[in-house]
């Protein structure tokens, strides 16, 4: 497929309204009703939210019941003034920003840092995303480093599988991203990280679990080389802080993760996956205000005032962290705890009828993000042909794989069992016709094998392609 074929195909793909709806490129001279506008939105809605709330994505609806999301709609309209940089208007943000972290941080063993040292606790901020809140604990090293250890040139020490946002901060931020492989469990090589540290590491990083495999890195070893060198260990639970908790007291082998372990620096995790709040929310904790203080930004001599940000935004949408909260405190601990078992058992039944179709394995050990690959057939298009029968799945790199993060929507009565028939199904094709590769499998067998550069550049187009009328 050349690079004209791959365009046009995304941009069918990701512009489907064109032709069939109006486009509106310039402000209309007449303001519209609010009726009208508030139609075409309920219009758009409908048209897309058939695929989600069928189980046909994965991940990106982490709960999606009706009921649920009129409840987010109502809190959120209730602050959807609300701005947490001007708390001497609206206290409430402060109220509600302040008690989603802490309810975070005692569900991820927050109260055990007093143990460890007299006087931490664990405190954070609440950002609009799992990337802000790994942009900002990189951030927090980066000065960290510079300011109590005099590191120059900071260095922070990754798996291969650490999410790309880590990769992102040292952009932004300045710092050199040491990679390091994974072992052939999928976990982080603890004896590669070893060798990866210098006097110029800050931190360390490793995943509960990692967004490609969904395996969780050995972070207690991990944790442990941190705190012989003195330096961070972040742990990117972003994906599993508010499920391996529950995981663990329903009886799953979950190792230990969060700030139970002592060398746990800091914890990402994201209210607005499996918290089950709106799109928007995400936490990043510390084990001490020290080092939070690394994050947070301060102007004392500005002609505009005295200004203090705790996260990369200034205005931030207190509606957002008032709807997390309503969340969280609708949701609690039992309802945390009966999702998940409902996910994890969804899971195992997933994993058990892949493992029993010919020419598929799962890798690694996973809970509740399942990785599916072949030794024998392009999983690309396989990945296709799911496709084509509606399912949304994540394609992946070194090895070529997909995955599903399985969520409430897939614990719904027979969307396991669709999933199952419709792999087989689409790995029957692929068996009967290999030579056949249509849709993104090219696209991703290229992005597999081609230079760096050329996929860039593709990459590049893609984002042209998605910001046209």
């Amino acid at each position: 497929m050349s690079t004209p074929d791959i365009l046009s195909f995304l941009a069918k793909q990701l512009k489907p309204y064109r032709g069939r709806m109006e486009t509106v490129d310039r402000l209309p001279e007449r303001g519209r009703s609010h009726q009208e506008v508030l139609s075409l939105l309920e219009q758009l809605r409908q048209l897309e939210a058939g695929r989600w709330q069928t189980g046909y994505a994965s991940g990106a609806v982490y709960h999606g019941g009706a009921e649920h999301t009129e409840f987010l709609s109502a809190a959120y309209k209730t602050q959807s003034q609300s701005n947490p940089l001007h708390p001497d208007i609206w206290p409430s943000a402060a109220k509600f920003e302040a008690e989603v972290v802490a309810m975070t941080a005692r569900m991820l063993s927050g109260d055990a840092v007093r143990t460890h040292r007299r006087g931490d606790r664990v405190v954070g901020a609440v950002s609009t995303g799992g990337t802000e809140s790994i942009l900002l604990a990189m951030l927090a090293y980066r000065d960290w480093g510079r300011e109590e250890k005099g590191i120059a040139q900071p260095e922070i020490v990754v798996p291969v599988t650490a999410h790309a946002a880590f990769e992102k901060a040292a952009h932004y931020f300045g710092l050199r991203l040491v990679r390091v492989p994974v072992a052939e469990d999928l976990r982080a090589d603890v004896e590669a990280m070893r060798a990866a540290v210098n006097e110029n590491t800050v931190v360390l990083v490793a995943s509960a679990p990692s967004f490609p495999h969904g395996v969780i890195d050995p972070i207690e070893e991990i944790a442990a080389l941190a705190g012989e060198h003195d330096i961070g260990c972040h742990v990117d639970a972003c994906l599993g802080g508010f499920v391996l908790p529950w995981a663990e007291r329903l009886g799953y082998p979950v190792p230990p993760f969060d700030f139970r372990v002592p060398g746990v620096t800091s914890i990402s995790v994201d209210t607005h996956k499996y918290g089950f709040a709106a799109k928007g929310t995400s936490v990043v904790l510390y084990r001490s205000a020290d080092l939070f203080h690394h994050q947070c930004y301060t102007a004392a001599d500005w002609p505009g005032g005295l200004y203090v940000s705790s996260t990369l935004l200034g205005s931030r949408p207190g509606a957002l962290i008032a709807a997390a909260w309503a969340a969280l405190v609708a949701t609690g601990e039992d309802g945390y705890m009966a999702a998940a078992k409902g996910i994890l058992a969804a899971a195992d039944r997933l994993k058990q009828g892949v493992r029993e179709i010919p020419d598929l394995k799962v890798l690694g050990d996973p809970l509740f993000v399942v990785a599916i690959a072949s030794d024998t057939l392009d999983i690309y298009q396989v990945m296709e042909q799911m496709a084509q029968r509606g399912w949304s799945l994540n394609g992946l790199h070194h090895p070529p794989a997909f995955h599903i993060a399985l969520t409430r929507r897939h614990a719904e009565e027979g969307v396991v069992e669709r999933f199952l028939s419709d792999l087989q199904a689409s790995t029957d094709e692929v068996r009967r016709s290999p030579e056949v590769r249509t849709g993104m499998a090219p696209l991703y067998g290229m992005a597999a094998m081609a230079p760096g550069e050329l996929v860039h550049g593709l990459l590049e187009a893609y984002i042209d392609v998605l910001y046209e009328v």
